[in-house]
């Protein structure tokens, strides 16, 4: 029942089984954390959001715990994606806004190198970046406002140089209003790894490795260690700084003894059996020219970017599909955007993001139809340590206990512990730290991921 609708056209076929298995008028202002010469020009930013926040009444305050019989407190402070998980059982706990400061060497960056960075005529790339933030000086008014959005969130910092997400499980199934989630498929995965080719201001070369190809990034998600019937299983991804050229993503079955090529749209069908796909990894993982941007404006939300859990603490009763931690009130910038791809699965997107991290708080999926289809639901632990005896950073990191999907239509949900339960003391989360965590170009292979699966 609920396969069939995730199927969409485009969707990689295999045998029938595997087809069920593996088949959305103010003055410029600045934003950020800047020191010297670009703080003193654009400092006056942080008394604009505190104004700004005078504006938006509402009756939530620190303390206060969301429920479905109390809902109504939320008013437009989440979209209405996150208001649904509230009514079926999420419940939110409201903290104080805090802060936060990017890390230095991304600050020192943005400061040497945003007043050089143009948007091509038909933002479709940039010219002259290097490093940082690429347009750290906003303005409503700009016909090119949302594109330049897009670009900050794509160059966003804290995560600038590599990734390594390790031991990270989830489940998926039906919902029910009243006893929660029934557990359909378990999964588990051992890396989920990020390596980035340009913009790089942590770990040697940079600011751009050796790059005859004009990548912007590799992702590669393998092996996927249980259930059994998708063991050895991976996905691995190369993104190209040229807007004209598609990624080139390869999705290796075992059971097969195949590795098939997915297509930018087949990017948009869900995948392993879940209700999560790849361009929604993040809140939005496509390439930015693939959709049409339109800027919805700002408002303050509630988000959770300083959880106090790690690992995550799911809800208890109905709501068990989503965690249960701390939300704060931060201002974000709504973006909407509609795919070019005529076979999209999604019919657009409404992003929400922290306009201080550039980080999406959650997007609302709508189908073809219009209709609100899913919500993805980011986790935050803002912290310079994931756990005791885990690598001290010298700023606070965005660990991420957990992601959520939740598909709206259908009553189904998939959540993500990251890292799994199952590994005490595990951090999870490993940022900038090249090839100290085993992170090399070899990982992000074919021929790697065929190797791992066996």
């Amino acid at each position: 029942m609920f396969r069939c609708r995730l199927q969409r056209p485009g969707t990689v076929f295999a045998s029938a089984r595997m087809q069920r298995i593996l088949l959305d008028e103010r003055p410029p202002m600045a934003v950020g954390n800047l020191t010297g010469s670009m703080a003193f020009r654009f400092g006056w930013f942080a008394g604009l959001l505190l104004l700004g926040t005078a504006a938006f009444a509402s009756d939530v305050a620190p303390g206060d715990i969301i429920t479905r019989e109390n809902v109504d407190k939320l008013r437009e402070l989440v979209s209405p994606g996150i208001r649904w998980c509230v009514e079926h059982g999420l419940k939110i706990k409201v903290i104080p806004y805090r802060k936060i400061e990017w890390n230095r060497e991304y600050r020192e960056a943005t400061e040497r190198y945003a007043e050089q960075v143009r948007l091509s005529a038909d933002g479709r790339h940039l010219e002259n970046y290097v490093a940082g933030l690429p347009f750290p000086k906003l303005d409503p008014n700009d016909p090119q406002i949302a594109l330049k959005i897009m670009w900050n969130y794509d160059y966003k910092p804290f995560v600038t140089d590599d990734s390594d997400l390790r031991n990270f499980d989830a489940d998926t199934g039906p919902l029910n209003k009243d006893s929660g989630m029934t557990v359909e498929r378990h999964y588990l995965l051992d890396h989920f790894r990020t390596l980035f080719y340009n913009g790089r201001v942590i770990v040697d070369p940079k600011p751009e490795l050796p790059n005859p190809d004009r990548v912007r990034y590799k992702a590669s998600m393998h092996p996927i260690l249980e259930p059994f019937d998708l063991k050895g299983v991976g996905v691995t991804s190369i993104r190209y700084l040229d807007p004209d050229r598609q990624d080139d993503t390869w999705l290796y079955m075992p059971s097969l003894r195949r590795v098939r090529r997915l297509s930018s749209a087949q990017r948009s069908d869900a995948l392993f059996g879940q209700d999560t796909d790849i361009d929604s990894y993040g809140g939005y993982a496509g390439q930015i020219p693939w959709f049409e941007w339109k800027f919805l404006g700002e408002k303050e939300i509630l988000a959770s970017f300083h959880s106090e859990n790690f690992p995550v603490r799911y809800c208890d009763g109905p709501g068990d599909f989503a965690f249960c931690d701390a939300w704060e009130k931060r201002k974000a910038w709504v973006i909407e955007g509609k795919p070019r791809l005529p076979q999209y699965a999604y019919g657009k997107r409404v992003l929400f993001i922290d306009q201080e991290t550039f980080l999406i708080a959650y997007t609302d999926i709508f189908d073809r139809s219009g209709q609100l289809w899913k919500v993805w639901i980011n986790q935050y632990a803002f912290r310079r340590q994931a756990v005791p005896n885990g690598i001290e950073y010298a700023d606070e990191m965005p660990f991420s206990p957990s992601i959520t999907m939740v598909d709206l239509q259908l009553n189904h949900a998939t959540r993500a512990a990251l890292p799994s339960h199952k590994y005490a003391g595990e951090q999870g989360w490993y940022f900038n730290q090249g090839e100290k965590t085993g992170l090399t170009e070899e990982f992000f292979t074919i021929a790697h991921m065929i190797e791992s699966a066996h």
